[in-house]
C-alpha cells in the first residue's frame, strides 16, 4: 500500500471520490459538499491557516486503487491553551481493512508528533465543531444531517483496535412537530400571548440588520457571565445570517420580544441534506441551479435547531415553551413535519436537559475520540461544563 500527499488538483479529485466508491451500496449516505471541504484546506479562506494553523491529508492506494483517505491538522486556539497539546485528524475514509486503516491514523500521528503534538482527536474538523464533527456510531438507516459526518459501521472497530478511547459523546435530539407539546407549555404560551407586553415573531420581512442585531443581544445576554464566555461581535452575527441567508426560512426563525427587546430566540434552517442528496457532492453551476430549485420547491420536510437560546434573566419564565408552542402551530403549515438539533456533547448535561424539557429525545450519537501518543499516559475524559 502506498501513501501519498495530497499537493495537486488531480489528488483532490481523487481525495472526493473515494467516498463514492465506499458509499456506492449504501442508500442513506448523501456526500459532504466538494467546496465546502475545499474551504476548510484553502489557507486564503480559512483564517486558522493565518493564526498559526497547518493541515495535511492524503489518499491510500492499493494495486493502483484509492482505498483511503486522512487528514491531519493543527488548530492554534486548542494547541496553545492546553496543558496537553492536540491534534486533529478527519475526512477519514477507508474500506474495512485495519492494516490500511492503522497506515492512515499513523500518518496523522507521525506528523503531529512531528509539530509537538502530544494527542490527537478524531474524527474533527480543521474549524468549527458544528461541521464534519465526530464518528456516528448508530442510526445508520437514516441520512445525515448537514454538514455532520456519516460512516459505516465499521468504522467504529478501526479507530477502537488502533487505540482511540471516546473522549466525549455527542448526541443529536429529535422531535416530531404533529406530536402536541406538554400541557405545561400551553400554559405558559397563553400566559405570553395573553400578555401585551411579550409578542413571539418570525423574521419574515425583518432585514438582516435587525436579525444579527437581535441575535446578538440575545446571545450575549443568554451565555454571558459563564466561564470562558467571550461575547459575540455584532459583526460576527452580521457575518452569520449573510451566511445563511440563501439556506434560511424567514418562517422558522423564532424571536420573543418583552416591551419590544428581544429576550429569546430558536434558530432553525431547513434540513439542506434533503436538498444536497440531489446535488451529488458538487455545488458547480447545475449543483446551485438544482439547489434553488428544490429550495423553490419547499423539498426539506424537516428542520435543523441551530441555535436556542433565552437571555439569562429570563430562565424559567416559560419562554422557552412559548417559542415551542409558537412552533408547533405555525411550521407544519409550511411542510415541515419535524425537527432535529445539532448536536449537544455529554460534557454539556444541562444543554441536554433543556433538549429533554422540550420534549426531544436523543436520535442519533457520535463519538469524538482521542488518541495520546504516550500509551502509558492517564487518559482523562472530556470535563463536565461547570465542574
Amino acid at each position: 500500500m502506498q501513501l501519498t500527499e495530497v499537493t495537486t488538483s488531480e489528488q483532490v479529485k481523487r481525495f472526493h471520490k473515494i467516498p463514492f466508491d465506499i458509499y456506492k451500496n449504501i442508500p442513506a449516505w448523501i456526500p459532504h459538499i466538494q467546496q465546502d471541504i475545499e474551504k476548510i484546506f484553502n489557507p486564503e479562506k480559512n483564517k486558522l491557516f493565518k493564526q498559526g494553523g497547518k493541515a495535511i491529508r492524503w489518499i491510500l492506494t492499493d494495486n493502483g486503487k484509492d482505498i483511503g483517505r486522512v487528514a491531519a491538522f493543527i488548530n492554534p486556539r486548542v494547541l496553545n491553551t492546553s496543558d496537553q497539546p492536540t491534534g486533529g485528524m478527519g475526512f477519514f475514509e477507508c474500506t474495512d481493512n485495519q492494516d490500511a486503516a492503522d497506515i492512515l491514523f499513523n500518518a496523522c500521528r507521525d506528523w503531529l508528533q512531528q509539530n509537538g503534538v502530544e494527542a490527537m482527536d478524531g474524527p474533527i474538523n480543521f474549524g468549527e465543531r458544528n461541521e464534519f464533527w465526530g464518528l456516528q456510531i448508530d442510526t445508520f438507516d437514516e441520512p445525515p444531517l448537514y454538514p455532520m459526518n456519516y460512516n459505516p459501521p465499521y468504522y467504529r472497530q478501526l479507530f477502537e483496535t488502533y487505540g482511540f478511547q471516546v473522549y466525549f459523546e455527542q448526541y443529536n435530539f429529535w422531535r416530531s412537530l404533529s406530536e402536541p407539546a406538554q400541557p405545561i407549555f400551553y400554559r405558559k404560551y397563553n400566559q405570553i400571548k395573553d400578555d401585551k407586553r411579550f409578542s413571539i415573531e418570525t423574521v419574515r420581512g425583518k432585514s438582516i440588520e435587525k436579525m444579527a442585531s437581535d441575535f446578538h443581544e440575545v446571545y450575549n445576554g443568554a451565555w454571558g457571565g459563564h466561564e470562558h464566555f467571550r461575547p459575540m461581535a455584532l459583526e460576527t452575527a452580521q457575518k452569520m445570517f449573510k451566511s445563511m441567508k440563501q439556506a434560511m426560512d424567514p418562517d422558522a426563525i423564532i424571536f420573543i420580544y418583552y416591551e419590544k427587546k428581544p429576550v429569546g430566540f430558536f434558530v432553525c434552517i431547513p434540513e439542506l441534506n434533503q436538498i444536497f442528496r440531489h446535488v451529488k457532492g458538487n455545488m458547480n453551476w447545475l449543483g446551485k441551479l438544482i439547489f434553488l430549485w428544490h429550495k423553490f420547491r419547499r423539498t426539506p420536510t424537516r428542520l435543523t435547531g441551530m441555535i436556542f437560546g433565552v437571555v439569562r434573566e429570563w430562565h424559567g419564565k416559560g419562554l422557552e415553551a412559548g417559542m415551542i408552542v409558537f412552533g408547533e402551530k405555525v411550521l407544519p403549515n409550511l411542510g415541515y413535519k419535524d425537527f432535529v438539533i445539532t448536536w449537544v456533547g455529554d460534557f454539556n448535561p444541562k444543554m441536554i436537559k433543556v433538549a429533554e424539557n422540550l420534549g426531544c429525545t436523543k436520535w442519533r450519537t457520535l463519538f469524538t475520540y482521542r488518541y495520546l501518543f504516550d500509551r502509558n499516559k492517564e487518559f482523562k475524559r472530556c470535563p463536565i461544563v461547570g465542574s
